[in-house]
């Protein structure tokens, strides 16, 4: 088998991912780089993302007020030295990703326009319409195609790290077009592979994104930080998990329950000084509130009975129709398109069913401010990693910039270890890959005598998941998840494949994105289970309060022959000591 070697591979096609092989690819034009991506780069989940990206831009903004908005926002579960420097570094990603042709919004006066995003106490969302991720994917797309070092291989799906002497060098992955393996050396790793969003059943994610990277580097013994944080934005679509962004709310929409009422008012989201109009401005602050307390406010409009119910299930109402049909059509087009397209609604003209759905994973693996892992040779940035900016809750809009910081880090990061590290052990690699064929070849002959099918086995743990760490948590529903998860991981290494075709098998890379949906879904169970406090994304009915005497510190997940061993390393504090979380007042 003849073993491509690249100084520096990446494992994802998105934002991050094309972010550090541009870095790589500037910096180091001598150095050879591998984009290794499951689906064509510009299907990656980035190009999804609505809203914006935040930057310190404006006059009235400060890079200390964008500090504060995040560390706060993430119940000081944020490294603040990773935070500073990211907020010193975005709005310099921002400006070079216009230079590079992405079309952001402008104001009459042609500056930069900014919007108000959630949980941000000043506007400093930059964005392209509401299809900020799809410009920006392009923008980085037609960017890296550019420079030679640069080598793709699209459709290639990466289901084991290569580790040998201590050390990642390379990836094995199933050509998908072919169905051939192929194993691809590299004097240094990068995971980019977005989130894991998958392993709920009611989900903004895309199908791709199965916890790939998060499970690699766990089973090479790196740990999963924070898991348990899993956010919910409060605006889905009921019964498709399809995303409404922020920007609807950042442009003024507002959010109704059953009785017409601005509900938010009666939560601890702000002192609103004038109720008697549902549209004063003083309110407008309510509906930007942080993502998981507009999200627990749901839940508890449901236990009040106040909330829609029919075949789509419970939501309330988002309601933007007094905005105007012209500002909906220039600032928010694609929401009233996405509206129309699979609810049937005209939100110009009718309020919006929205409900929380599963939206980002706050944890991941487990990286220093340089991208690094515990594994040399191996970095990670994106929502598969967890530097941590993001806390117990991220801020809207911050996520793509952190692809954009922590991408460009990771890449000059990695290149700088390839250079000082040139050895690497092709004869090792190669006898891997012999291992690496036989465990395929298993499951597509021994699979087919499995007794486990894909589809309801992936049925179970989403439904498990939901049940067991949705918004609100209790420990004996916790509890029963774990166990319900030592079943689970038990039973998929009896999966039934049956299709033996090698283009496209798509049933045999479910089965090994299922396995890996189970490994990060065991991390995040035993972290909240371990975790016996109240924190941003992470609530619990039986612990109500936070206790930073106890939990101001990441929660750590380390694969065992057993259950993870969890434990507990320091949070980063520079500036901002722990204080009451307020937002509005």
């Amino acid at each position: 088998m003849s073993i491509p070697v690249h100084d520096v591979l990446i494992v994802g096609g998105g934002g991050a991912g094309l972010r550090a092989a541009i870095a790589i690819a500037q910096a180091s034009p001598d150095q050879s780089v591998a984009v290794v991506s499951k689906v064509y780069p510009m299907r990656s989940h980035t190009v999804s993302a609505e809203g914006g990206a935040a930057g310190v831009i404006k006059s009235d903004d400060s890079k200390e007020h964008h500090c504060n908005d995040t560390i706060g926002g993430g119940d000081w579960l944020a490294d603040q030295d990773a935070v500073e420097m990211f907020v010193e570094e975005a709005p310099k990603e921002l400006i070079q990703l216009e230079h590079w042709g992405c079309p952001w919004n402008r104001e009459p006066d042609g500056s930069v326009a900014v919007r108000p995003f959630g949980g941000m106490k000043i506007k400093r969302t930059w964005f392209a319409s509401d299809k900020t991720g799809f410009h920006m994917l392009h923008t980085l797309f037609q960017t890296s195609q550019q420079f030679d070092p640069v080598t793709r291989y699209d459709e290639h799906f990466a289901f084991d790290l290569l580790v040998h002497d201590g050390r990642c060098q390379g990836v094995a992955t199933i050509d998908q077009r072919s169905g051939e393996m192929r194993i691809i050396g590299a004097r240094a790793v990068i995971l980019c592979t977005g989130g894991g969003g998958r392993i709920f059943p009611f989900t903004t994610n895309a199908a791709i994104k199965s916890g790939d990277g998060m499970a690699l580097a766990y089973r090479a013994g790196v740990a999963l930080k924070d898991m348990e944080f899993v956010q919910y934005h409060p605006t889905g679509l009921p019964g498709t998990g399809i995303l409404i962004t922020e920007a609807a709310r950042g442009e003024g929409g507002i959010l109704l329950n059953r009785h017409g009422r601005r509900y938010l008012q009666d939560h601890d989201l702000g002192t609103p000084l004038d109720v008697s109009d549902p549209r004063h401005p003083q309110l407008k602050s309510m509906e930007l509130g942080p993502r998981d307390r507009l999200s627990q406010a749901f839940y508890w409009e449901r236990e009040a009975g106040n909330v829609f119910e029919d075949e789509m299930g419970s939501y309330v109402h988002l309601d933007v129709r007094h905005l105007g049909e012209e500002k909906i059509n220039k600032r928010i087009p694609f929401v009233r398109d996405t509206a129309k397209n699979y609810v049937g609604v005209d939100c110009a003209f009718e309020p919006i069913p929205v409900r929380p759905v599963v939206h980002y994973m706050m944890g991941g693996v487990d990286t220093d401010i340089n991208a690094a892992t515990s594994l040399p040779g191996l970095y990670a940035a994106g929502e598969c990693a967890c530097v941590s900016i993001n806390g117990a809750n991220r801020l809207g809009s911050n996520s793509l910039t952190e692809l954009l910081v922590f991408g460009k880090r990771a890449g000059l990061e990695a290149s700088r270890f390839a250079r000082e590290n040139p050895q690497i052990a092709i004869e090792a690699i190669a006898a891997r890959a012999n291992d690496e064929a036989a465990r395929l070849k298993s499951l597509h002959t021994q699979g087919k005598a499995g007794e486990e099918s894909i589809a309801p086995l992936r049925r179970e743990l989403t439904s498990a998941m939901e049940e067991g760490a949705g918004i609100y948590r209790t420990q004996a529903k916790m509890d029963a998840l774990c166990e319900r998860i030592r079943e689970l991981k038990a039973r998929v290494k009896n999966l039934r494949v049956t299709d033996t075709s090698r283009t496209f098998n798509t049933q045999l890379v479910n089965a090994l994105e299922l396995d890996f949906m189970i490994d990060a879904a065991e991390a995040l169970a035993f972290s909240a289970a371990a975790r016996k406090e109240s924190r941003g994304a992470h609530q619990r009915l039986d612990f109500r309060a936070r206790d930073d005497d106890n939990y101001l510190a990441h929660s750590i997940a380390h694969r065992t022959d057993g259950d993870p061993k969890i434990s507990y390393k320091d949070v980063t504090i520079t500036r901002w000591p722990p204080k009451e979380r307020v937002y509005g007042k």
